[in-house]
């Protein structure tokens, strides 16, 4: 596989999900905000089977490793915390910061990844890190920031924290796996990370929210095709990750903003000002400092 065939992977994750945010939201308003997230998981899982089965054919004969079974269960904790922690924040319609605060995910996995696994990543990157964070900035509006309270602005930030380490941990964890092809080795990661996550999360709706598992299961069909672009957009990420730095792959990620603003004006028909043209042109000049990053 190509060194640079991250890039083309992370862009079609990024609008992937961005596919799968659209349809969760609208499942969501006939659920609550865990059921809501909760079929990113569920639905995904039998597909996330199928997809590492069709690519090794036994993937269950390659998690023998115990490192593996360390980063993926650590990983998938911690994403499934992070979820929380940027739900929370936007308690109070404080939307705007829980989203910027998310954004330092990829500056977080930046530090995350050369502690725990001792990977760095060139200048490049890490001026287009800092300059994309200044488009979510500007995206999210200059005063976004203003007059938030200690707790909100904890949850934002261990939101991005937790995503970092989730970055980190998925790719640590394929790389643990005896597989020397990426996409082969990202489909069992993802496959185990999805299954820890839907039991998990699975048991806390159960004693928190036990009504919510039965909507979550009426809405089958359109939970089906959230789990189905959620699945790709996972396949798309996790491989991505298989491939290079995970710090690297969450900020050309950043990129799902842009196609969530051309969503707003081309489908939505929202009238699009000259901040959110600056905050686009900001994030995309960030993310090609990204791409000529070295590849590690």
């Amino acid at each position: 596989m190509s060194p640079d065939a991250w890039i083309p992977i992370t862009i079609a994750a990024a609008f992937l999900q961005n596919v799968r945010s659209l349809l969760q939201k609208r499942l969501a308003d006939g659920s609550t905000v865990h059921g809501g997230a909760y079929v990113r998981f569920l639905y995904a899982l039998p597909l996330a089977w199928i997809y590492a089965i069709a690519m090794t054919g036994t993937p269950w004969r390659y998690l023998g490793r115990e490192a593996f079974w360390g980063w993926v269960a650590m990983a998938a904790i911690a994403q499934i915390v992070a979820t929380a922690c940027l739900l929370a924040s936007f308690a109070g319609g404080r939307f705007a910061v829980g989203t910027v605060l998310s954004k330092t995910e990829a500056a977080q996995a930046a530090l995350f990844g050369l502690v725990f696994v001792g990977e760095a990543i060139g200048t490049a990157g890490l001026v287009g890190i800092a300059i994309s964070f200044v488009g979510v900035l500007v995206l999210t509006g200059r005063s976004s920031l203003e007059g938030v309270g200690p707790r909100t602005f904890a949850l934002g930030l261990a939101s991005g924290s937790f995503f970092g380490v989730a970055a980190v941990g998925f790719r640590a964890a394929a790389l643990a796996l005896p597989l020397e092809s990426a996409p082969r080795a990202a489909a069992v990661t993802l496959a185990v990370a999805l299954t820890i996550q839907t039991v998990v999360y699975g048991a806390f709706l159960a004693w928190r929210e036990p009504a919510t598992l039965g909507v979550v299961r009426r809405q089958w069909r359109t939970g089906l095709a959230v789990g189905a672009s959620g699945m790709a957009a996972s396949a798309g990420w996790f491989t991505a990750m298989a491939l290079v730095n995970a710090a690297l792959v969450r900020a050309l990620g950043q990129v799902e903003l842009v196609f969530t603003l051309a969503v707003s004006a081309f489908w939505l028909r929202e009238r699009i000002g000259a901040r959110e043209l600056l905050g686009v042109a900001l994030v995309v000049t960030g993310l090609v400092f990204v791409t000529l990053s070295p590849v590690r």
